[in-house]
């Protein structure tokens, strides 16, 4: 696996040259974003204090002031498309190839919405689903893939719309190293720690899951919580090794992460807030921290097959 420092002798031979041609572009965009952004904050002010002198809303601005918004918003989104993609291809596809260069990235694609429902991780289907930078290909002797993913869930209409994130961040599908036919799900355990027993209850009383399966693993059971259509394969699939690198995996990212064994595959879900491989506009790309978080945030992920042991080939799937 490839270290902290080889990547530095990466960033600095390969690619810091392009980087500095970035800057330049990026400096004329961040320009050019701010003098639209002060003119749509102008012309909104002046309305506003027309409105505010004469304490009535005059139709005449509205049509303006909305106008300038939505022009506003469309010329950002224009300016930005150009240099957003030249530098996922000059960096972030490069980045994923330094790290293994068996994998291709495409910026535009991602886990579709069938594939990310086939997981059995989220039970609420999204009505609302967008994803981008997906990488794939074969780490060792193993297939993988992963995107990032937001899918949402909006319901009702008018003042009583409502939407909520039903999960946003990194979603991993990986080949897994034994043959399975049940499906096994491990979910963060948030209940038994708000609720202690009563949460165990609530546990098993969850009617849009399997059977809750107990491990005999105090520190994942104190982290996770296992729901399966069958006790002996699942456990079977989660043995005592994996569950350790299960547990070490969630204190490794700190963070949310959720887990199904499905189809003789592994997903994986690690919640994140942010998008992780968009170029901070208003941010030097001469900065090596923001290329260092690209980095590490992609071989947290492309490392799940090493962190899980999933090139280690049962006798029975070679």
């Amino acid at each position: 696996m490839k270290t902290l420092e080889d990547f530095t002798d990466f960033y600095n031979t390969t690619l810091l040259g392009d980087l500095k041609v970035l800057e330049q572009e990026r400096r004329k965009i961040a320009f050019k974003l701010s003098c639209v952004i002060v003119a749509v904050l102008c012309i909104l002010g002046v309305c506003l204090l027309i409105w505010w002198k004469r304490n009535v809303i005059i139709p005449a601005l509205i049509a303006p002031a909305v106008i300038c918004i939505i022009a506003g918003v469309v010329m950002c989104h224009f300016m930005t498309k150009g240099y957003v993609a030249r530098f996922k291809s000059l960096v972030i596809q490069r980045i994923v190839h330094f790290i293994d260069e068996n994998l291709n990235y495409d910026s535009d694609e991602s886990i579709d919405k069938t594939t990310f429902m086939l997981s059995k991780i989220f039970t609420t289907k999204p009505n609302r689903y967008k994803g981008d930078d997906l990488v794939w290909g074969k780490t060792g002797a193993t297939e993988i893939k992963f995107s990032e993913i937001k899918a949402e869930h909006e319901s009702g209409s008018g003042k009583n719309r409502r939407r909520y994130t039903i999960f946003k961040g990194l979603f991993f599908i990986g080949d897994f190293n034994k043959h399975f036919t049940c499906e096994t799900v491990v979910l963060p355990d948030t209940a038994e720690k708000l609720f202690g027993h009563f949460g165990q209850k609530l546990q098993s009383m969850n009617i849009f899951r399997g059977q809750l399966i107990k491990l005999e693993d105090p520190e994942f059971e104190n982290h996770f919580v296992v729901y399966g259509d069958d006790q002996i394969q699942a456990r079977y699939i989660l043995s005592t090794s994996l569950m350790e690198r299960i547990v070490e995996f969630r204190k490794k990212t700190d963070r949310k992460i959720y887990l199904s064994f499905v189809g003789s595959k592994v997903f994986v879900a690690v919640s994140y807030t942010k998008s992780l491989f968009e170029p901070r506009l208003f941010r030097t790309l001469l900065d090596f921290e923001p290329v260092r978080e690209y980095y590490e945030d992609l071989q947290l992920v492309i490392g799940i097959v090493d962190d899980l042991n999933l090139n280690t080939r049962i006798w029975s799937k070679q």
